[in-house]
């Protein structure tokens, strides 16, 4: 190897060390649906890590829960890869969707602010339509919102309610959005959707969002057919434990305490260990890839 090859490689990084563990510990519970501030570890969104190759130029995407953590992670990854970015969050979360149009607009790229509940069908079908009048059109859709609240006791405490909940942010959005966009979507744009290894690996007390995610996979596969044949790719990102202000938002502190020693990494991940995944499959990388799941889960299987 020569003195310049040496100089210019890259280091081995170790995944078990790579990102620092939360301090869990120190966390106390915070108001659904959590803000970024109101943890005491933050997480790396990849804003002094993440650097784009213009693998996205000119592309327009809208992300679903794209005020934080996973969400951000991934606007701000689409932006220095040369994508405009329409942000879905909720209300109460302005406070970070701020700061994730900060860091879109700090990369060069429109970030468009668009609050509202994904529960509605009017509000998703105005999410696609927004998209389509605000970026010229509609080339990646990111299902990525999600609703979730730990129940210890199972079943027994799963309310209608908040099954219903789940059901309508998770499963019923998705697919609102997904029918609006391939309407008007052209060939080679892309859906990727998010679920999670809990959709292979269920915990009890996520029984209901756990059947979503396994729903979502499924979902994924079957429209990825669907639509196949007029140039649009769907794919899905599975994560592990990932550290983002919805943990100590819907988790009880004794989960929260031991969140990510599971697994096999030892570590819960940051969302800027997932946006790579989510650039991949939004890119033209991944031109022959389509309903199939990417893992990003700290070694869990999720097949």
């Amino acid at each position: 190897m020569t003195d310049d090859a040496t100089a210019s490689s890259r280091p081995l990084r170790d995944p078990v060390h790579a990102y620092p563990a939360p301090d869990r510990a120190a966390q106390q519970p915070i108001p659904h649906p959590g803000l970024t501030r109101d943890l005491v570890t933050t997480p790396d969104h990849g804003e002094s890590s993440y650097r784009g190759s213009g693998r996205l130029t000119g592309r327009r995407a809208l992300i679903t829960g794209a005020d934080s953590g996973i969400g951000r992670a991934v606007a701000l990854a689409f932006a220095r890869e040369g994508a405009d970015v329409v942000l879905s969050y909720l209300a109460d979360e302005e406070e970070d969707a701020q700061e994730t149009a900060r860091l879109v607009e700090e990369a060069g790229r429109k970030a468009v602010r668009a609050p509202g509940d994904i529960r509605s069908e009017d509000f998703c079908a105005e999410l696609i339509d927004t998209t389509v009048r605000d970026l010229g059109g509609i080339d990646i859709l990111v299902n990525n919102a999600a609703y979730q609240m730990a129940q210890s006791g199972g079943i027994a405490d799963i309310t209608t309610e908040q099954f219903d909940r789940v059901l309508k942010t998770n499963l019923y959005a998705l697919f609102w959005l997904s029918k609006k966009a391939v309407a008007v979507m052209e060939p080679g744009s892309t859906i990727v959707n998010t679920s999670s290894v809990q959709g292979v690996s269920p915990s009890p007390e996520l029984l209901d969002y756990a059947t979503t995610k396994a729903g979502i996979i499924n979902f994924s596969k079957g429209l990825a057919q669907d639509v196949a044949s007029r140039g649009i790719r769907v794919n899905v990102v599975a994560p592990g434990p990932i550290w983002t202000p919805l943990i100590p938002a819907t988790m009880p502190p004794d989960s929260v305490e031991g969140f990510g020693d599971q697994a096999p990494l030892g570590r819960a991940g940051h969302p800027a260990e997932l946006a790579p995944a989510y650039v991949y499959l939004a890119s033209d990388d991944s031109i022959y890839v389509t309903g199939q799941v990417i893992g990003v889960t700290g070694g869990s299987p999720i097949l």
